[in-house]
């Protein structure tokens, strides 16, 4: 049995619900709940999402997380500590896979308010790289500014979905969506137990850590792979380029002599 399966099925006898109670409740036949939480088929995306507010879990949680083993209270607070992080929208192809969304920098400003419209979202860019897990949900980013180099303005990165703030390893590079700030790709250090915020710190140094509050936060997205226009030059503190260009010539001359 598959792991949305599974969490169908937990999710809906936490509630106490049977499953033509749980049928009515998202507008669909009670057989095809059956099918749902034996594993013989897959929900749609729709019917994820109407599940998604019926029980107050995000899709990205039934999908790709075991809630078998809590109880009713502890996913509750789990979602809870989201920030304010709700259930979130996604595109697909007609074969149900997932699109990354390109969110570019003009409407950067727009997400702040589009994040969870699905109308907004059909008309971003989009594209699909085959080699990401797909047990996750990616979103893409164009990033502004120059306080995360070398990462340059107009690098597209990608990131992961997190639906929980204690999913966050300090330290590691995340794109966040807050109230307050909009979008920022950022170095974050959790301090929720102590403070309630996160700490968001730049690779320059130029620009000084600044603190969020988890309550303004509405997305967060792990860095997992960035793409660039500019090719990076050749660098090597320990080798000029006409040491390298010599030694290439030498090993083109070795060539010769073996052929000869």
């Amino acid at each position: 049995m598959s792991q949305v399966a599974e969490n169908i099925k937990h999710l809906r006898k936490l509630h106490g619900w049977t499953q033509g109670e749980f049928a009515d409740k998202i507008n669909i036949k009670r057989s095809l709940v059956g099918a749902y939480e034996e594993g013989r088929a897959d929900p749609r995306l729709n019917n994820l999402q109407n599940m998604s507010k019926v029980f107050g879990v995000s899709v990205d949680s039934m999908i790709s997380r075991d809630l078998t083993a809590k109880t009713l209270e502890q996913i509750r607070s789990t979602q809870k500590n989201t920030g304010g992080m709700k259930v979130l929208s996604i595109t697909v192809d007609q074969e149900d896979n997932e699109f990354i969304d390109l969110i570019p920098q003009k409407a950067s400003a727009g997400y702040l308010n589009g994040y969870a419209d699905p109308q907004y979202l059909e008309e971003l860019p989009k594209f699909q790289i085959p080699s990401l897990p797909k047990s996750g949900t990616y979103r893409a980013f164009e990033i502004t500014g120059d306080s995360m180099l070398p990462i340059k303005p107009g690098t597209i990165v990608i990131g992961q979905y997190l639906d929980a703030i204690s999913d966050i390893k300090d330290g590691r590079c995340y794109i966040i969506l807050s109230k307050e700030e909009g979008v920022v790709y950022k170095r974050v250090f959790d301090y929720t137990h102590e403070h309630g915020q996160l700490f968001l710190v730049s690779d320059n140094k130029a620009y000084s850590p600044y603190k969020v509050d988890t309550s303004d936060v509405i997305e967060i997205w792990e860095a997992k792979a960035y793409l660039s226009m500019e090719i990076p030059e050749y660098a090597d503190d320990d080798m000029s380029f006409e040491q390298l260009k010599n030694i290439v010539l030498e090993l083109q001359q070795e060539v010769i002599k073996m052929k000869g």
